[in-house]
């Protein structure tokens, strides 16, 4: 049986990893902080390692004693009150993890990295938009962006060491949607309060994929991957930006609703009172400097066949099917 560390388990992503590794009838291990909630995470079969992500003292220390196969690093931070958390959680935590497991000298097979489409930031944005490419440079406008990027220069490097070196496939996932995901969430609370909201008056293409896909993608990695790859993850399909919100109005019965479509100066001032109140508050909101960047970018195009061919991904849940079984979890949950 082979033995898997998953770390950011308890997150939206993370959980789902988890159910995957259990139905595979692997021996898995979910690396957490002691105050983090357990609340996807009741299966028996589950080993919990308490380690802080933060030291990599503590984490050779916590897994010394122990042997993985396959480790998939999912722990990060996506929005927070001050941005040098970003690199912290997502750059130096990936660093500590890493380091730890080389002074073991962990024989892994595989080091699967969950990184992000926004590494490569606003590229293509001349019309018509084209799909962006693992050849093309990155250039991340955001907080969190820049600390993912930074963390798989660190990964790429850790190659140019013979004798330090980690089996690492990179994933980088446009926008993952799912039972359990909050920010898109509120949106759906949004509609059924009869208001959507949409930025910008130039045509933007968005891409998305459900989580299952994502998962998919990471246990194929796990099987298939060249170790020093990364690959984009999408459904296949590009999208106008108003097709997610008509797609959960319609699965909440078609609400009347008011949709406002506001300049980008506007989103501007917005986002900007939203990181201040949250900073004196110290409450993350999800009107941020980060996210007026995301909602301004035109172009979410992204070329998945590399992880077609190399992997054989084939993505099972279109963007219908995918809000319909979303919103149908959030009726049963409860939250709508």
């Amino acid at each position: 049986m082979n033995n898997i560390l998953i770390t950011g388990a308890t997150g939206f992503i993370g959980g789902f990893i988890v159910d995957e590794a259990l139905k595979r009838e692997m021996n898995v291990w979910v690396a957490l902080r002691k105050s983090s909630s357990r609340q996807w995470l009741t299966d028996k079969r589950i080993h919990f390692l308490e380690v802080n992500l933060s030291s990599e003292e503590d984490l050779v220390e916590k897994m010394k004693p122990l042997h993985f196969d396959y480790v998939v690093h999912a722990a990060g931070v996506t929005k927070s009150i001050h941005k040098e958390d970003f690199r912290r959680i997502n750059t130096e935590g990936t660093k500590h993890l890493v380091n730890a497991l080389l002074r073991l000298k962990m024989p892994l097979k595989k080091f699967i990295y969950l990184s992000s489409l926004s590494v490569f930031g606003p590229i293509r944005e001349q019309q018509p938009y084209t799909e962006i490419l693992e050849t093309d440079e990155p250039k991340p406008n955001t907080e969190y962006g820049k600390s993912k990027l930074e963390a798989e220069k660190f990964l790429n490097a850790q190659r140019s060491t013979p004798d330090s070196q980690l089996p690492t496939v990179i994933l980088r996932p446009t926008g993952v949607y799912g039972p359990r995901e909050r920010d898109y969430y509120m949106m759906a609370k949004s509609i059924k309060a009869h208001t959507d909201f949409a930025v910008g008056y130039k045509p933007q293409d968005i891409t998305f994929v459900y989580v299952l896909d994502v998962v998919q993608a990471i246990f194929l990695a796990i099987e298939k991957g060249k170790p020093g790859r990364a690959y984009f993850l999408s459904d296949g399909e590009v999208y106008r930006s108003s097709t997610f919100s008509d797609l959960i109005r319609k699965e909440l019965g078609n609400p009347w609703w008011i949709r406002i479509t506001a300049p980008i100066w506007l989103l501007r001032i917005i986002t900007f009172c939203g990181e201040y109140v949250g900073r004196i508050t110290g409450k993350i909101t999800a009107l941020n400097n980060d996210k007026y960047n995301i909602m301004k970018q035109r172009n979410w195009r992204c070329d998945i066949e590399p992880a077609r061919r190399e992997l054989g991904f084939s993505p099972k849940y279109q963007l219908e099917e995918g809000v319909h079984l979303t919103i149908q979890w959030y009726k049963e949950h409860g939250w709508l």
